[in-house]
């Protein structure tokens, strides 16, 4: 049986400010990408974030980026690797902390925005966080976003890491993904056929209409997107009939 995890990011409201739609997304997705109060999010989010995915029976990650809410945690910042551990682990202690309070597991480690990108760039800060995440639980899985961070990842032979991919948003030849500032409304067609793709061939097209290797276990949607939950219905008609398995991070790895 062909299996895939949807993963999502979740929890970046803060205080009066709403962002994405959670309580909706969260039924179509089997992981979330909690915020942890650096770019986005803060503790009753968190709580709350994590009491949702408990209900939907979801698997819970955290999602930490750089000290930059201002930012949403896309702007470069000069950090050595020691500092990007500790953001990391700050991070992931506390939703430990809501996590054991829900009685829930956290599975998942998967950096956000400038943070993840810092990662990519430089194997020792990314060594940095992978080894502080195997000393804080040995049992997390890490999500790998781009393939540099993966290849880092497989030096570690106690590190469950899963590759990532991307199906609302464009790929160029080289892998690397298409940003835009703004979310436009994605093709639900478009992207259910990207999710079998990946999930039965580990490839998807470029946008210069070349076939490129992503070859992911888990693939991100955004829940933020202005039609996210008519796309995340489209993917999962497209599983059932093409009999692929929704599955959770930590039953992948």
């Amino acid at each position: 049986m062909v299996a895939i995890d949807i993963n999502c990011d979740m929890g970046e409201s803060f205080g009066n400010y709403t962002m994405g739609r959670d309580e909706e997304v969260m039924p179509y997705i089997t992981s979330a990408n909690v915020a942890g109060g650096f770019h986005a999010g803060d503790p009753h989010v968190m709580r709350e974030t994590v009491t949702l995915a408990e209900e939907h029976d979801v698997g819970v990650g955290i999602h930490p980026g750089l000290p930059d809410m201002m930012g949403f945690g896309r702007r470069t910042m000069d950090a050595t690797p020691d500092e990007v551990r500790d953001y990391v682990v700050y991070q992931l202690g506390a939703l430990m902390g809501f996590a054991e309070w829900a009685d829930v597991d956290v599975q998942h480690v998967k950096p956000h925005g400038a943070m993840y990108s810092m990662l990519s760039e430089s194997d020792e800060h990314a060594r940095a966080v992978m080894e502080a995440v195997l000393e804080v639980d040995p049992d997390l899985i890490y999500l790998a976003t781009d393939m540099n961070i993966y290849e880092v990842a497989q030096e570690y032979d106690d590190l469950d890491a899963v590759f990532e991919g991307y199906v609302d948003l464009d790929y160029r030849p080289d892998r690397t993904l298409i940003v835009e500032k703004e979310k436009a409304a994605a093709d639900p067609d478009l992207v259910a056929d990207r999710v079998v793709s990946i999930a039965t061939r580990g490839e998807v097209e470029a946008v210069d209409g070349t076939t490129i290797d992503v070859p992911a276990d888990s693939i991100c949607i955004h829940g933020d997107a202005p039609n996210a939950v008519e796309v995340l219905e489209t993917i999962h008609d497209r599983l059932e009939s093409e009999e692929i398995e929704l599955t959770r991070l930590d039953d992948l790895a």
